[in-house]
């Protein structure tokens, strides 16, 4: 006759286990090297062919209040937590296996296991922490008893599925599903009996007065042992219990070892194996625990512990990096299967302007997982400023403040070190500002500065005080087809706006009207403009020269500015996303083709009434920054058009055709208020494109 042939269980440790019990060593246990109750679990599904049964501990191994995954079954262990690696070696290996052997046999001769079968399955850990290094040396036990020494089939094991006919099985998994169903977690052991009407699955408790009222009584167990013909670890003990219990009374009992599998989707619980056990006539001469067994052999298959090195992801920086995205990596398990984080967190963020916009901007973009932020601005911070530019502090200000831009980003890495951002002082030059000969070589420096910048950035946010000051980076933007999110404030209105990036397919659309705005024919922060910017610091009081706001209002447009962003990045088309407006109230119900909603042109709101409004418009082809003879005048003479576009008023309207256009506005208007024409052969009004 053949012998039973166990395959033993082997260890799965989940990188969180090992954190609580950092947490435990350092806040709860200190010195304390007392054992301390854990659990584990193990499956009877989902295992493929050839895989050992696994025992896995995950964070939740230490809560009182633990219940095993669903369908996964109870394991039950004790953890010795050493202080020193010499303690974890002089251990007394066989003493803590002798220990929980006992407990269980002690079990079995009581009866105790009857109604708690789990007991029969239990586990030791052994382990030591290196809290500098992070470096966790460990050694599972899972004890059994050798008792009887061997164990014998009476034939050899077979399928169910080849043992029950189609209908039996059927009734067979339906018993089987109720019985567990009605659980608060599964069962690992219980009793399967075939009626006239079926089969019926009964509590493990009933063993006595069902084995013996029946012949056609099947002792099941959950089984995680993959291996055709080789129960799993826990049918030891199993058989261990049926010897002492049944020696003497029963010659043989049926074990079903279920093996509820999942393939490709489909359930198969036809692999579970039937055996035919012997029990043999044997009763312990003296109440001596039999030898028992079960330490765990390590990756070299040597009896010896494992370790493992975390100090990657231990390492408080690391931690930090992984913990600072776990909102982000929740919302993708239920919310936003979708989010693609990856295209998020590897977008690099140009942030012009460190004032208060560009300090809540920035901050919001380190949320949402971007690493690579530059910082721009060229002024230092103030003592106005901390209490409203939320990277400031007291300390910023002092001997005279330092440089806005460094201080933020210094501020940025301060609060998580995995930042990747850099603070550049610099000035961008301005239409209506004149460039004098002494400022000429510094002005190309700084041009050829903000070019580098654009080209080596994905997203550009323009947060600065002035208007004119946005004109060269909405320019070089739109010649290197850039992102571009624009905000700018009022007293209790604000603007967010997105400008058009001018790809070939969007200028091949041409002329047409669309009901939704394509994302490359949207107009930019000028296009809605009929003169070029100017200087408008000029004759201007100090309340007339900084933004005066209510305080509220740029964190609102912070927000939505980067929200607006993100759902551009998310969206399919990207950049080329259509605009959704608020002239109807479509967008409230249609579906949108983004996972997070829809992506409008502007964001206009006002503060007063609490209310925004999602208005679209279409680029101007006289946009003194981003129409084509602006941008093709750009390519051409770089510099030198610049420099005009700098000193000389006018220069932009006479190049784009505003002059003209504005002049035969004039002389239309001329002619409409004439006494001497006749007023039916006043001319139309005129289209201005805006």
């Amino acid at each position: 006759m053949a012998l039973v042939q166990y395959a033993p269980f082997v260890s799965t440790v989940d990188p969180g286990f090992w954190q609580i019990l950092t947490e435990k060593k350092l806040n709860e246990y200190g010195l304390d090297e007392s054992q301390r109750l854990i659990r584990g679990f193990y499956s009877n599904g989902k295992k493929k062919f050839g895989i050992s049964p696994q025992v896995t501990l995950d964070y939740s191994a230490f809560n009182s209040d633990w219940i095993p995954p669903p369908r996964n079954l109870h394991a039950l262990g004790v953890v010795h937590n050493t202080n020193t690696i010499e303690r974890f070696k002089e251990m007394d290996k066989k003493e803590l296996l002798s220990v929980v052997g006992n407990q269980i046999w002690n079990d079995i001769r009581s009866g105790t296991v009857l109604k708690e079968p789990e007991k029969l399955c239990q586990f030791i850990l052994l382990t030591f922490a290196d809290l500098k290094k992070y470096h966790y040396y460990y050694w599972f036990a899972f004890p059994v008893l050798k008792f009887p020494e061997k164990c014998s089939l009476q034939e050899p094991t077979v399928l169910i599925s080849e043992a029950l006919s189609a209908d039996k099985l059927s009734s067979l998994v339906a018993a089987y599903d109720t019985f567990q169903a009605g659980r608060p977690s599964y069962a690992n052991v219980f009793l399967i009996q075939e009626t006239s009407e079926g089969h019926t699955v009964e509590d493990f408790a009933e063993l006595d007065k069902v084995l013996f009222s029946s012949d056609d009584v099947i002792l099941g167990v959950c089984d995680p042992s993959s291996l055709p013909g080789y129960p799993g670890w826990p049918v030891r003990n199993l058989i261990s219990f049926l010897t002492y219990r049944l020696a003497g009374k029963k010659k043989s009992i049926k074990v079903l070892c279920v093996r509820d599998r999942t393939h490709d989707g489909v359930r198969d619980f036809g692999k579970s194996i039937l055996m035919i056990i012997d029990i043999p006539d044997l009763i312990p001469e003296t109440n001596e625990t039999p030898e028992c067994v079960g330490w765990e052999k390590n990756e070299r298959q040597k009896m010896g512990p494992r370790m493992v090195n975390l100090s990657s992801t231990m390492d408080p920086t690391r931690l930090a990096e992984s913990a600072v995205d776990l909102n982000l990596k929740l919302m993708r398990w239920r919310l936003l299967p979708d989010l693609q984080l990856e295209k998020i967190s590897s977008t690099r963020c140009l942030v012009l302007g460190s004032g208060t916009l560009g300090c809540n901007v920035a901050r919001l973009l380190m949320s949402w997982g971007i690493r690579h932020i530059t910082m721009v601005d060229n002024s230092k911070v103030s003592y106005s400023n901390p209490v409203r530019q939320t990277l400031f502090t007291f300390e910023h200000c002092l001997d005279g403040g330092q440089p806005k831009a460094e201080a933020a980003a210094a501020s940025l890495r301060t609060i998580f070190p995995g930042m990747k951002s850099e603070g550049l002082t610099l000035s961008i030059p301005m239409p209506g500002h004149s460039i004098t000969d002494a400022m000429l070589e510094q002005t190309k420096e700084d041009v050829k500065k903000l070019e580098t910048l654009v080209d080596s950035h994905d997203a550009i946010f323009l947060l600065m005080d002035t208007r004119e000051s946005r004109w060269l980076p909405s320019l070089l933007a739109a010649a290197k087809k850039k992102i571009v999110i624009n905000a700018a404030l009022g007293f209790d209105t604000f603007l967010v706006l997105r400008h058009g990036v001018k790809t070939e397919q969007a200028q091949e659309l041409g002329p047409l009207m669309l009901d939704r705005i394509p994302g490359g024919l949207l107009g930019c922060y000028f296009c809605n403009d009929v003169v070029a910017p100017g200087n408008s610091t000029k004759d201007r009081t100090l309340d007339q020269q900084c933004t005066v706001t209510r305080p509220g209002i740029s964190m609102v447009a912070s927000a939505l500015a980067v929200e607006l962003l993100i759902s551009i990045l998310q969206h399919p088309q990207g950049s080329e996303a259509p605009a959704d407006t608020s002239a109807n109230d479509d967008h409230l119900v249609r579906g949108s083709d983004c996972s997070l909603g829809i992506v409008p042109h502007q964001i206009r709101g006002f503060l007063s009434r609490f209310h925004q409004i999602l208005p679209a418009s279409r680029a101007f082809d006289m946009c003194t920054a981003c129409c084509p003879i602006v941008i093709k005048k750009y390519e051409d003479e770089g510099f030198d058009f610049l420099l005009k576009a700098f000193n000389e008023p006018g220069y932009l309207e006479d190049l784009t055709g505003l002059t003209a256009m504005q002049d035969a506005t004039l002389d239309a208007e001329v002619w409409g208020l004439s006494d001497d024409d006749d007023m039916s052969s006043e001319p139309g009004s005129m289209d201005m494109g805006t």
